[in-house]
């Protein structure tokens, strides 16, 4: 990591990625650090004009030794993490960038999750990382986004402090619950518009349904036992009527107040798996009906029916 020691790994990649036509400045955006970091390391190391990974790595070690021990692994006293702990930071970091997370966010998130209950503030970061506050504020955004961060005020400060707490996990639990019921629902709409016994529509329908489990799943426990009672109340409100209904008149009839209805109706848009194998459809300004799900039955078997 920048102002961290280049590792092993890190060199074979600057052989390879010099040997494959790369300038400075690419390999120091690939490796999340300076262009003047690559600069040296290879003007240092660079045996007969080629840079040898394996050379420049029996350098590095040969000068490591020459200098004064390193300190026991413990957070040094001017807020700078030691060798032990920027390697941890390094590798965790660099999992998590293989899920997908870009490679600075993740360096961000690490430090945070390994730092203090009070957090660090966005001063901290550009210091333990020394990145520019650009891509510490380009990565809090993201890390926000994905509710895995929280902002707290610094006491006695006029600076903010980026936290991990302890609601972290089930904020992001929810959050992809949330994101996997809407391609669900999505998938749903696709197959309407293209047909169930088209291509499209089938691959739709597999789509469909694996999210749709998935949501189901995931946030079982985020639905009390009591809206998911009353979901299956309107559920049987809208069959036993065989007509559409509003919303003024299902909370009328079920003698509800309107807040109630409209929470169980938000339930099976959120997790159309409990409607299975009906389908909750919108058939006008807050007025709803029930279908069967167009993936339950292929055309044959519909139009055998409605013989």
């Amino acid at each position: 990591m920048p102002g961290g020691r280049l590792t092993h790994e890190d060199r074979r990649r600057i052989a390879a990625w010099l040997a494959g036509g790369l300038g400075y400045a690419e390999i120091g955006r690939r490796l999340g650090r300076p262009t003047s970091t690559i600069s040296r390391e290879v003007a240092r190391n660079a045996a007969s004009g080629d840079y040898l990974a394996d050379h420049a790595q029996q350098a590095a070690g040969h000068r490591a030794r020459r200098r004064k021990p390193a300190r026991p692994a413990e957070p040094a006293t001017d807020g700078q993490p030691t060798e032990v702990v920027r390697g941890f930071v390094d590798q965790f970091a660099a999992r998590l960038a293989a899920t997908g997370m870009p490679r600075m966010t993740a360096r961000v998130f690490v430090c945070l999750l390994t730092a203090d209950a009070d957090g660090l503030t966005a001063a901290d970061l550009v210091h333990r990382l020394q990145v520019s506050p650009a891509s510490v504020s380009k990565s809090i955004g993201y890390l926000e986004a994905m509710k895995l961060v929280v902002r707290q005020q610094d006491p006695g400060g006029r600076r903010e402090r980026y936290a991990i707490d302890d609601d972290v996990w089930l904020r992001a639990w929810q959050a992809d619950t949330g994101a996997h019921g809407e391609i669900a629902t999505a998938a749903q709409r696709g197959i309407e518009i293209f047909g169930a016994d088209t291509t499209a529509g089938a691959r739709l329908g597999k789509m469909g349904r694996f999210f749709g489990r998935l949501s189901e799943q995931m946030s079982g426990s985020t639905l009390t036992e009591a809206v998911v009672h009353d979901a299956l109340t309107v559920l049987a409100a809208l069959v036993h009527a065989g007509r559409p209904l509003t919303l003024d008149v299902l909370a009328t009839a079920l003698d509800w107040p309107r807040e109630r209805a409209t929470a169980a109706l938000d339930a099976i848009q959120r997790q159309p798996v409990i409607a299975d194998p009906l389908a909750l459809r919108a058939s006008g300004p807050e007025t709803y009906v029930l279908t069967t799900r167009p993936d339950r039955l292929s055309p044959a078997q519909r139009a055998a029916l409605e013989k």
